[in-house]
C-alpha cells in the first residue's frame, strides 16, 4: 500500500487520468490527419507530375499521348492502393510516429514499392501504357509532398506536446540509482520522447531520487516496487520504465510478473549500458542464447553510403558559388590583418584519429601575447573554450565568425572524408574530457560542419548542453535527420547569428 507521504496529490492524479484518456482520441484525429494529408499530397503530386511531363513536356519518351480521363481513372486507382501500401509499411502506428526521423525512410520506402508495382503491371499488360516520365515524376513528388507534409504535421504535434499535453504518455521510472537519472533526464524531454514521467518507486529502501536530481527535474517519489501495481492503478500509468541496473534479478522477475497481469500497461527495460548503447547493438542467438554486441561505428554500411554521397552531391551542386566566394575571404583576410590565410586546429575524428580541421583565420597572429596579458580571459577561455569579447579577433574574423564562413574551408575535410556537412560538434583532444564517458560515443561518427549543437545556440549553450545534443543526433540519426538539420535548420540559424562569436 502507498503510504501517507508517497500517495500523489488530487490534482496530480486528475491531471494524470485526463492526460491518459485524451491519449487515444489525440492519436485517432493525428491518423486521420495523416490518411488525409497524404491523400492530399499524393494527388498533388499525381497533378503536378502530369502537368510537367504532358504541359511543360519534361518526358523520357514522347510517343505518349495526354489523356486526362485515363490518368484520372489511373490515379483514383493509385491513390487508394498507395495509401495500403502505407499502412503496411506502419506509416499509421502511433508507436513508430512522432519518435525519429525514420518516418520519412519508409515513406519513401513505401512511394518506392508502390512504383514499382505500377511498373511490374506495365510490363505484364500491354494495354496498360503510362508516361515513364510521368511515373518518375509521381514517385519523386509522391516522396517529396508525403514527407513535406508529415514534416509539418510532427512538428505541431510537437507544439502540441509542449504546450497542451497531447500525444503524451503518462509513465513510471522504477528504480534511482544513476541510470535511473540519465532516463528522467533523456525522458522528461517529451516533445521527443512522448513521455510524461510523473513519478519514480525506489528499488531499495532510503534512496531519494527526487534529491539526486537537478533543479530543472521535480519528481514526486511514489513508494516502493511493492506499491507500484497501486500506483500505476492510482494515476491510470501506460508506460513503466526501469533502470535494470537498480534491480536484482529477482526483483526484475517479480515486476514482470506483476506487470504482465496490465494489459494496458507496457514494460519497458533500459540496457543497464545507457552511457556505451549510443551506437545501437547487435542480438545474435548463440547456442539459443541470445547476445548482445556493440557497433564501433553508428553509422555504417548503406547509412555511411547515403550520408557520404549527400556530403558530395551537395558540395559539387553548391561549387560554382563557394569556389569566388572562397577567393574573396582569402583576400580580405590577407588584407585585414598580416599572418596565413589558412588556420589549422588540431582534432578528433572517429576512432580518436586527429586531424587537422582547416578555418579561416580570424585572430591576430600574436593572440598568445595578448591573452598574456590578461590572465582573466585566459581563464575563462578555460573554462569554456571560448570568449565572448575576444581581444584576439581581426574585423573580418568577426564578421567571418557572425555568419559562420570561417567554417568553410572544413569542405575540404568533409571531401577528404575527415568530417561530414552534418554531425557532432568537432572537438580537440583536450576537450575530450570534458564528455566524460561520452566521449568514446562522440567519436564512433565524423565531427560536422554543421548540426544540432549549431542550430539550437551555438556558443550560447553550456557543455553539457552541446554534449546531450551531440548524444542526441548520434542516438537519432538518420539521412532524414540529417537532410532536416542541412535543409531546413542551418540556414535560418546562421542568419540569426545565435550564439556565434
Amino acid at each position: 500500500m502507498l503510504s501517507s507521504a508517497d500517495m500523489a496529490p488530487m490534482d496530480m492524479i486528475r491531471s494524470a487520468r485526463v492526460l491518459s484518456s485524451s491519449q487515444s482520441i489525440h492519436k485517432q484525429v493525428y491518423i486521420a490527419l495523416l490518411v488525409v494529408a497524404d491523400a492530399l499530397m499524393l494527388a498533388l503530386a499525381f497533378t503536378v507530375a502530369y502537368w510537367l511531363r504532358f504541359q511543360v513536356g519534361i518526358t523520357i519518351s514522347p510517343d505518349v499521348a495526354p489523356s486526362i480521363e485515363k490518368y484520372l481513372q489511373l490515379v483514383a486507382i493509385l491513390l487508394p492502393c498507395w495509401l495500403f501500401v502505407f499502412m503496411l509499411y506502419r506509416l499509421y502506428d502511433m508507436n513508430l510516429l512522432l519518435g525519429g526521423t525514420s518516418e520519412y525512410s519508409r515513406a519513401f520506402n513505401a512511394s518506392t514499392t508502390c512504383m514499382m508495382l505500377v511498373v511490374l503491371v506495365s510490363f505484364s499488360d500491354e494495354r496498360f501504357v503510362i508516361a515513364r516520365g510521368w511515373l518518375a515524376m509521381s514517385w519523386l513528388l509522391a516522396s517529396f509532398f508525403v514527407c513535406l507534409a508529415r514534416f509539418g504535421l510532427r512538428h505541431g504535434a510537437y507544439l502540441l506536446r509542449r504546450h497542451r499535453n497531447y500525444f503524451v504518455t503518462p509513465a513510471i521510472i522504477v528504480g534511482s540509482n544513476r541510470e535511473a537519472i540519465a532516463l528522467v533526464e533523456q525522458l522528461q524531454q517529451t516533445s521527443y520522447s512522448g513521455l510524461k514521467i510523473m513519478g519514480y518507486v525506489e528499488a531499495h529502501d532510503g534512496e531519494d531520487l527526487g534529491k539526486m536530481l537537478s533543479q530543472d527535474f521535480e519528481l514526486p517519489r511514489l513508494g516502493t516496487l511493492n506499491s507500484l501495481p497501486e500506483a500505476v492503478a492510482q494515476l491510470d500509468i501506460r508506460e513503466v520504465i526501469v533502470a535494470s541496473t537498480a534491480l536484482s534479478r529477482s526483483q526484475l522477475l517479480a515486476l514482470f510478473q506483476a506487470l504482465v497481469k496490465l494489459p494496458k500497461v507496457e514494460m519497458r527495460l533500459s540496457s543497464g549500458l545507457y552511457e556505451a548503447m549510443t551506437t545501437k547493438v547487435n542480438v545474435s542467438v548463440v547456442g539459443a542464447v541470445p547476445l548482445m554486441s556493440l557497433n564501433r561505428l553508428r553509422i555504417r554500411g548503406l547509412e555511411s553510403l547515403w550520408k557520404r554521397l549527400l556530403d558530395c552531391v551537395v558540395i559539387a551542386v553548391a561549387s560554382p558559388l563557394l569556389i569566388p566566394l572562397f577567393a574573396l575571404i582569402a583576400l580580405l583576410v590577407k588584407l585585414d590583418s598580416p599572418g596565413p590565410i589558412i588556420y589549422r586546429r588540431r582534432v578528433l575524428g572517429v576512432g580518436g584519429k586527429q586531424f587537422d580541421a582547416f578555418k579561416f583565420r580570424t585572430m591576430v597572429t600574436n593572440g598568445d601575447e595578448i591573452l598574456a596579458q590578461q590572465p582573466w580571459l585566459a581563464l575563462e577561455l578555460a573554462a569554456n573554450h571560448k570568449l565572448r569579447d575576444d581581444p584576439r579577433i581581426t574585423r573580418t574574423g568577426k564578421w567571418l565568425r557572425m555568419t559562420s564562413l570561417d567554417e568553410l574551408p572544413q569542405l575540404l575535410n568533409v571531401l577528404m572524408g575527415q568530417m561530414s556537412l552534418v554531425g557532432p560538434r568537432m572537438i580537440s583532444p583536450e576537450e575530450a574530457k570534458e564528455y566524460g564517458i561520452m566521449s568514446s560515443n562522440l567519436l564512433t561518427v565524423k565531427p560536422g560542419l554543421t548540426g544540432l549543437w549549431q542550430v539550437s545556440g551555438r556558443s550560447n549553450l553550456s557543455y553539457d548542453e552541446r554534449v546531450k545534443l551531440d548524444m542526441h543526433y548520434i542516438r537519432n540519426y538518420s539521412i532524414w535527420l540529417d537532410l532536416q538539420i542541412l535543409c531546413i535548420q542551418t540556414l535560418p540559424a546562421v542568419l540569426k547569428g545565435r550564439g556565434a562569436y
